[in-house]
């Protein structure tokens, strides 16, 4: 009779997937409490670097905030539009998930390009992480927060290649699309940091 009950209870779990599903994002949160110390730490080394100059130049000779605006708005939108794509998920519609997860993914790719943009003309300046503390520590931070966007973007064309070959959206596509969702508002949260506290912070 005990194993009777035992089975039928695992049975239930696995058919629904609730102690699976919970598990996963519960690890992924787990996951993320180390990317925070990771930022963290990048955090503290240009705040004591940041006026580690060298005799070069500064953030206020360098930097273009309009640029990095609109950088700003690309990733900022882009979480508006990954949030979208999760409505449209919960309502079990593969179509227009697919549609807003491109949407976003071209919008992450704005985001790089200009990123990569901005790297490669201050390079070009001689403005490049070996020239100063204050670099080395800015090109770390940013490069790394850059990374996790590229990153996200892989992890994003995969899953999307996913839902366009499932035949409906099971619990299992969802909590793949939600722990996404969660890394990519953090980065939107560790860009409004970087935003606020490396570029505006190094101009005023």
């Amino acid at each position: 009779m005990l194993q009777k009950v035992s089975a039928a209870t695992l049975n239930e779990v696995d058919g629904h997937g609730h102690h699976g599903e919970s598990h996963s994002v519960f690890g992924f949160w787990l996951y993320l409490m180390t990317d925070c110390v990771l930022f963290a730490s990048l955090f503290a080394v240009f705040a004591v670097m940041a006026h580690q100059f060298n005799a070069g130049p500064t953030g206020k000779d360098l930097f273009d905030i309009p640029g990095v605006a609109l950088e700003t708005a690309a990733l900022l939108l882009s979480s508006i539009t990954y949030g979208f794509a999760m409505v449209a998920a919960r309502r079990d519609n593969p179509r227009a998930v697919l549609t807003w997860l491109a949407v976003t993914f071209v919008l992450g790719l704005l985001f790089l390009k200009l990123e990569l943009t901005e790297f490669s003309h201050l390079i070009a300046e001689g403005a490049g992480p070996s020239r100063s503390a204050f670099l080395s520590s800015f090109f770390a931070l940013v490069g790394t927060h850059g990374l996790h966007v590229a990153t996200g973007l892989i992890w994003m064309a995969v899953l999307a290649v996913q839902v366009a070959r499932a035949p409906q959206l099971t619990r299992r596509e969802i909590t793949r699309l939600t722990c996404l969702s969660l890394f990519w508002h953090f980065l939107d949260v560790v860009w409004i940091g970087v935003f606020t506290f490396v570029y505006l912070g190094s101009v005023l």
